[in-house]
């Protein structure tokens, strides 16, 4: 298997310069996540699914570990409609991802669980005014201002980067 060119997710840099108005984009994004997982491990062989390289995560832990996160994404949600002015910490160990055991699950199990997650995150930013979605608190660990729409643009790179990671397993 050639080298990754994926780039570490904690060595990642973000600018959130883009417009408010991007948050219809973003939320449509959001909610076709599911899809886009469900379609990248169809047809998946088992032993592609659960082999772990070199003590990383397997396809099926990554797809897991999106499940894992969903709560996290809520309550940051939850935080820009509340009165604070920083946003929920996340535990940099992903202890609940390595303690899940996600390759002894069903695979079917993971993705209904994520899909219902991930509608109900998008449902709660749904009639959101575009005032709400330029509220902006500190992000903990990036310590930098971040809105909403920065949020859910954070989230949909996360996606993606973990989307990416599961392709170059299973291919």
């Amino acid at each position: 298997m050639p080298a990754t060119n994926i780039p570490a997710w904690f060595e990642r840099k973000f600018d959130f310069t883009f417009p408010v108005e991007q948050y219809p984009n973003l939320c449509i994004r959001l909610r076709g996540t599911p899809a886009r997982l469900e379609e990248t491990l169809r047809g998946a062989r088992r032993d592609a699914l659960v082999r772990e390289p070199q003590d990383k995560w397997s396809a099926q832990e990554h797809a897991g570990h999106l499940l894992d996160l969903e709560p996290l994404w809520m309550a940051r949600v939850d935080d820009f409609l509340k009165d604070g002015n920083t946003l929920t910490v996340a535990d940099l160990t992903n202890r609940k991802t390595h303690e899940a055991n996600h390759n002894a699950r069903e695979l079917d199990v993971i993705l209904a669980e994520f899909r219902q997650a991930r509608l109900r995150l998008a449902d709660r930013v749904t009639n959101l005014s575009s005032a709400g979605f330029a509220r902006t608190l500190m992000h903990p660990r990036l310590n930098q201002p971040m809105r909403l729409v920065d949020h859910l643009y954070f989230v949909a790179e996360h996606d993606d980067h973990h989307l990416a990671k599961i392709w170059e397993l299973i291919r």
